[in-house]
C-alpha cells in the first residue's frame, strides 16, 4: 500500500506561491501518481505555468493509463509524452500574453506501479530515494552550477554558495520542445521516496531531510517546510513523502 503526504508553502520572501503540487489521495486508485511543479516567469506566470502543467500532464496519463499495456516502455512512454503534452500547453500559453512571456516550471513526475517509480524530470526540483537507512538523490539538477559540477570546474560544496546556483539549463515550457530525463526505480517495501522544490534543498541539507522524513513520514512535509522557513524561506517550498507500507 502507498501512502503519501504533502505541504506547500509560500516562504518568507515571495508574495505569491508559485509552487503546485498533485499527489493521489486514494491508496487503492489504479493510479499512483505523484507531480510536483515549481513555477517562474513573468507577473504571476510562474504560478500558471505550474498549475497548468500539473493539470495537463495528470489528465493525460489519467486519459490514456487504461489503454496501454503496463510494461515498462509503455509506461515510461506514457509520462514522457504527458510531459511533451505538458510543455506543448505551457508554451502556447506563453505566447498568448506578454505578461506570460518567459514562463516555464520544473517539473517531476513520479507513477508508481508494481513497485516501480516511473520518474520524469525537468529542472532543479528534485527526487529522492531513502531505503535500508540511506538517502540517495535520484534526479540531477538541470541548472548552470550542476554543468560546473560536472565538469569539474566547481566542487558540490562549491555549488551551494555559488551565485548563479538558480540559473537553470532546462524548463518546461519555455521552448517548443523539451527533452526530460526519464528513469525507472525500484520502489520496495520500507521505502521511502521524497520530492521537493528547491525552496527546500537551498534551505535545508540532505541529512536533515533524511532525519526527518525517516523519524515520521507522514508529518516530515510540515515539518521541513518550517525549517524551511527557520532558516530562511527565500522561496516557495514545497514537500511531497511517499512510502511503500
Amino acid at each position: 500500500m502507498i501512502k503519501a503526504y504533502a505541504k506547500s508553502d509560500v516562504g518568507k520572501a515571495r508574495d505569491i506561491n508559485e509552487d503546485s503540487y498533485y499527489i493521489t489521495e486514494d491508496s487503492l486508485s489504479n493510479i499512483q501518481l505523484f507531480i510536483l511543479a515549481d513555477g517562474m516567469g513573468g507577473y504571476n506566470g510562474g504560478d500558471i505555468a505550474s498549475k497548468l502543467a500539473i493539470n495537463s500532464a495528470k489528465s493525460y496519463i489519467e486519459h490514456n493509463f487504461k489503454d496501454i499495456a503496463k510494461d515498462r516502455e509503455s509506461l515510461i512512454q506514457l509520462i514522457g509524452s504527458s510531459v511533451e503534452y505538458a510543455n506543448m500547453v505551457v508554451y502556447e500559453k506563453s505566447k498568448e500574453n506578454k505578461e506570460y512571456e518567459g514562463m516555464g516550471t520544473t517539473i517531476e513526475i513520479c507513477l508508481i506501479y508494481n513497485n516501480r517509480a516511473y520518474i520524469s524530470h525537468i529542472g532543479d526540483s528534485r527526487i529522492y530515494r531513502i531505503r535500508n537507512g540511506l538517502i540517495r538523490q535520484i534526479t540531477q539538477d538541470h541548472s548552470y552550477v550542476q554543468t560546473l559540477v560536472k565538469q569539474g570546474t566547481i566542487t558540490k560544496a562549491e555549488a551551494e554558495t555559488h551565485p548563479k546556483k538558480n540559473v537553470l539549463m532546462k524548463a518546461l515550457g519555455c521552448n517548443a520542445f523539451v527533452e526530460p530525463d526519464m528513469m525507472v526505480k525500484g520502489f520496495q517495501k520500507g521505502d521511502i521516496l521524497v520530492i521537493c522544490s528547491d525552496g527546500l534543498t537551498n534551505m535545508v541539507k540532505q541529512e536533515e531531510i533524511f532525519n526527518y522524513v525517516t523519524n515520521n513520514f507522514e508529518t516530515a512535509p510540515k515539518e521541513l517546510v518550517d525549517l524551511a522557513n527557520k532558516n530562511g524561506g527565500i522561496d516557495n517550498i514545497t514537500v511531497i513523502t511517499i512510502k511503500n507500507l
